[in-house]
């Protein structure tokens, strides 16, 4: 028995087993990675590199969900996040973060999180709350 948040989220777990190799363990890990929204928007744009960064998920793996849910999950709804135009702190920090041995997904979801508040942090401020998020 399993449990989802919401509809979509349970929708895209039964896409997601229905992939030769991928089993309800690791259909769970990737919604645990990825929100529904991010893990859509990887598929369809065929970012195997942000999907093969989720634990359990190899190459192949990750290219045959790719290529057996791209279609199927071009009918989902992707809300549109709106990050405020402060690209260069951003990719600055995320940078940053990365050189002390962040994951980067995980340094993404972190600064994006930081920049919906709608303040204008610079580069120094969106490390520091990103370390103690991380």
């Amino acid at each position: 028995m399993y449990g989802f948040a919401s509809t979509k989220e349970r929708a895209l777990f039964k896409e997601l087993i229905s992939v030769n190799g991928v089993g309800p363990n690791t259909a769970r890990m990737m919604l645990s990675s990825l929100n529904p929204d991010e893990l859509v928007r990887a598929v369809v744009n065929e970012d195997i590199a942000s999907i093969k960064a989720i634990k359990g998920i190899g190459l192949k793996t990750a290219q045959r969900i790719v290529v057996d849910l791209k279609d199927g999950l071009s009918k989902f709804e992707i809300a549109e996040t709106v990050i405020p135009n402060n690209n260069k702190n951003r990719e600055e920090a995320l940078l940053a973060l990365q050189t002390l041995g962040f994951n980067k997904l995980l340094i993404e979801k972190t600064v994006d999180k930081i920049l919906k508040e709608g303040v204008d942090y610079s580069v120094e401020e969106l490390i520091r709350l990103a370390l103690k998020v991380l």
